[in-house]
């Protein structure tokens, strides 16, 4: 069984700033990459930001300049820290892995359960 879980969302001013931590635990062999997601109300899911295990990254158009991912792959984390908040930038944020599960060649993707960030004076 795999997990993956979001952390730090809330409420911040625009201009703000907050940091999305995501941790994946379980029968992990290895992550390729680690991404945020964003899904704002009667919107499709848009990727924010992605790094693979040799920390090459991309961006969102949306957010270059503001926002930086960062990856601890000793312990299957990666963080977002947002920047310069907009109020488009409210979303419910995903956290996915592309893993290999021990015992497996194939590579999944997995999701966590989404963490809310709003950003509104």
């Amino acid at each position: 069984q795999v997990q993956v879980v979001e952390s730090g969302g809330g409420l911040v001013q625009p201009g703000g700033s907050l940091r999305l931590s995501c941790s994946a635990s379980g029968s992990i062999f290895s992550i390729e990459v680690m991404g945020w997601y964003r899904q704002a109300p009667g919107k499709q899911r848009d990727l924010v930001a992605r790094i693979t295990s040799g920390s090459s990254v991309n961006y969102a158009d949306s957010v270059k300049g503001r926002f930086t991912i960062s990856r601890d792959n000793a312990n299957n984390t990666v963080f977002l820290q947002m920047n310069s908040l907009k109020d488009e930038d409210t979303a419910v944020y995903y956290c996915n892995a592309d893993l290999r599960i021990i015992g497996s060649d194939k590579v999944y993707r997995y999701w966590g359960q989404g963490t809310q960030v709003t950003v509104a004076s």
